[in-house]
Order: structure tokens, then sequence, then C-alpha cells
């Protein structure tokens, strides 16, 4: 026997009224199995997406993200028996499927392994792939816990793969319930035994319809790069400033790079920086090449925890900042704002990148967005140069017909 429900995450809403209206992206899956004896045999409950990327008919390089879980089915999810171990199953979308399957010792069990399959016949999430076919990503994992406790993680797993990038927080699960109860007993991710837990904000009054945040320090200055089997393919120096509103409460936030891991990938069209840490699931930078021959931030995604406990996400994949050569990198010491939609921006400083063609691990030349100024203010020059050639042009016109005007009175 199977149970199942489909959850919001906390502070999300009503589960039907967001199913039908489509308003959340960010799902908590929820499964509890049950055996025979209708006791409970494994309880599971986590969120994850996924960042797939594929090669188009044009020989282009496009990276998706896969977040929206609404629709999940649990067929074939299992308890195990004497022969097997206990397997959870995930359908969801057109042709996703998501499988973890468990393994049992004498005081432990153990996440034996990870597979995701995705089928790129999918028009609507593929609709310009070279390659039409399913394909599979298998990760082991060889996670052991004690026999009696129940994994919880709330911060951000990731498995990086070529392809595909997979992303698991809020994960709570326990394979082998005993005696049909789920254990209180926790037993922690790495991350969450080094995380340090923020004590909601709760405010004293109600807010007013906008309140102005509290100016914030200058934000410090983070490295980060990216490696593939060709050694390191994206390098980013910045400190990043992020400003938020949600329910009319403006917030701002400065990462913290000595505790923000990240993650990423490098494909010959686009390039993928990856930041998260206890509070941010993911904030993507998502660069592209145009025109062959230069590279700009096309996309930026987030998905984080506010203080008071709500979850914040958006998305804008049409954007166009940090526009350089391929080859060179793009440089800004002094404060830009990115701004990615009305409700977030990011102010960035000191920043340089170069997501393509990094040779030995060093950033080549840099294009100063200086220039940008400089190129802003020649048209300037040149029009007020010639506004005042233009002007003396007419002084002397008009003084030489005086001249001329007295003359004849002369005569």
């Amino acid at each position: 026997m199977v149970c199942f429900r489909l959850s919001l995450a906390p502070g999300s809403g009503l589960v039907l009224l967001c199913l039908v209206l489509g308003a959340v992206s960010s799902y908590a899956l929820e499964l509890t199995l049950m055996n025979s004896e209708k006791a409970t045999c494994l309880y599971a409950k986590w969120q994850m997406n996924f960042t797939i990327g594929y090669e188009t008919t044009s020989n282009k390089y496009k990276i998706v993200t896969i977040s929206g879980l609404g629709n999940a089915t649990y067929n074939g999810s299992t308890c195990g028996d004497d022969q097997t171990g206990p397997k959870i199953e995930v359908q969801f979308g057109s042709g996703f499927s998501w499988t973890v399957n468990f393994t049992k010792e004498v005081s432990t069990y153990s996440v034996e392994n990870i597979s995701f399959s995705y089928d790129t016949h999918d028009n609507t999430t593929f609709p310009d792939a070279k390659e039409k076919d399913v394909f599979t990503v298998y990760d082991p994992v060889a996670l052991r816990i004690p026999l009696d406790d129940i994994f919880r993680c709330n911060a951000v797993l990731t498995l990086q793969g070529d392809k595909v990038v997979q992303n698991y927080w809020d994960v709570h699960v326990q394979a082998y319930v005993q005696n049909g109860t789920v254990s209180t007993k926790e037993f922690l991710c790495d991350k969450d035994k080094t995380s340090t837990t923020v004590a909601p904000i709760v405010p004293t009054s109600l807010p007013s319809p906008t309140t102005t945040p509290t100016p914030k320090e200058k934000p410090e200055t983070g490295s980060y790069s990216v490696n593939n089997t060709n050694g390191t393919c994206l390098l980013a120096t910045m400190g990043l400033q992020l400003n938020i509103t949600h329910d009319k409460v403006t917030s701002v936030i400065n990462i913290n790079p000595n505790t923000t891991d990240f993650t990423g990938s490098c494909h010959s069209q686009t390039a993928l920086l990856r930041l998260n840490s206890s509070n941010i699931k993911y904030l993507d930078f998502v660069f592209a090449v145009k025109n062959e021959n230069r590279f700009y931030l096309k996309e930026v995604n987030v998905s984080m925890r506010l203080d008071n406990g709500s979850v914040f996400s958006t998305a804008n994949n049409n954007l166009s900042y940090w526009d350089a050569p391929l080859g060179s990198s793009y440089m800004c010491n002094k404060e830009q704002t990115v701004s990615v939609s009305g409700a977030f921006q990011i102010n960035t400083f000191d920043l340089r990148v170069q997501p393509f063609s990094v040779i030995e691990g060093k950033y080549s030349t840099a294009q100063d967005c200086s220039a940008d100024d400089d190129n802003f203010l020649v048209p300037i020059a040149v029009g007020a140069a010639l506004a005042g050639v233009l002007i003396l042009v007419l002084l002397a016109y008009f003084i030489g017909l005086k001249r001329h005007h007295t003359g004849y009175e002369q005569f």
C-alpha cells in the first residue's frame, strides 16, 4: 500500500489552490510508504531541482532548469523485501524520472545511488534539441546512516555532472522505519553540522507599505571558479549585495564568500556559475556567447529563504550585462547594479569575470567598465565641440554683417 501527498513549502498557501493556479514553482515532495500491515516502513520529504545542458540543432548549447514538480507521481516506490532494498521512484513532467535506492546493513542503512532520466523528445522543454533520446545520469552516493535515525539536510546538496546538475535541500528521509514510527533522532549532513541557524526576525509592529532598508557596508569580495576536464574554465571575483523586495518589505543582504559554496558548468556557448549557502538555495549566473566573438551575462536565477522564513524566487533570462570580447575578462571596480526584476537587484563591487577561454587558470586582459563611460562621453564631447564651432561661425557672421552695414551708413 502506498500513501503519498504533495505539499507546498511552508507559508506558500493551500495545496489545491496552488496546483490549480500554478503559482508556486518550488515544491516539497513528501512520501510515506506502508507495508502489508499498514505500518509506515519508509518516510521521505525533500525538495529538488535539475539544471540540464543540451546541444541545439544550430550547434549552440542551451541550459534549462527543471523545478516545477507539482505533477509528481511515485509509481514503483517500495519498502523492499528480503531480496531487494527500499526504493523511491518519482515521475514528473514529460518523461522525467528520478530514483534513489537504499541498502541495509546490521546497524546502518545507506543511500546507495541516485539516477535521473530525461527525454529530449519533450518539445516543450527541449524544442530544438539536436539529439532526441532518453538520457540517464547515475550517481553513486554511499551515504551511511544509523538504522534508527532519520537523515536531515536543510542545506543544498549538489551532484555535479557534465550535462546535469542536481540540487537537493530540506531533505528528511528514513528508509527503514522501525515499528511503524518515524524517528525523531536526526542524523545531520555535514553542511547542517557546520551551518549556523539564524533566528527569524519577528516584527513587533505592522510594517509600513514599503520599508526602507538600513544601508549595509560594502560586501566582502569573493573568488569563485568552475573546473571541467581541461582545468579551470570560469573565473569570477566580486562582492555581491542583494536587494530584495518581498511583501512590501525591502531587505539588503551581503553575501559572505566564506560561507558560500559554488559549482557550475562550462560549454562552448554557455557557462554557469551557481552559488549556494545555508539560506540561498541557488543563485545562478548564466553567461552566453553572442555574435561568435563576445560574451555577456544573459540570465540570473535565485531562490532563497528570507529572515522571516518565507521563500523568495525570481528569474530573468533576457539580461545584457558584463559584455566583453571572447578571450578577455570583464572588470568593473566601481559599484554596478544588475536589475533582475522589480523586486530583485544585485549590486556588484570589485567585479571581474571570465566565463570563457580561461588559460592556465588566470584572467586574460580585462575590458574595464570605464571604457563604457568613455564611449558614452565621446559623442557628448564631439557634439559639444561642433556646437562650439557653430557658435563661433555665427558670431563671425554677425560681426561681419554689422561692419558691412556700418560701411554703407558712412557712405
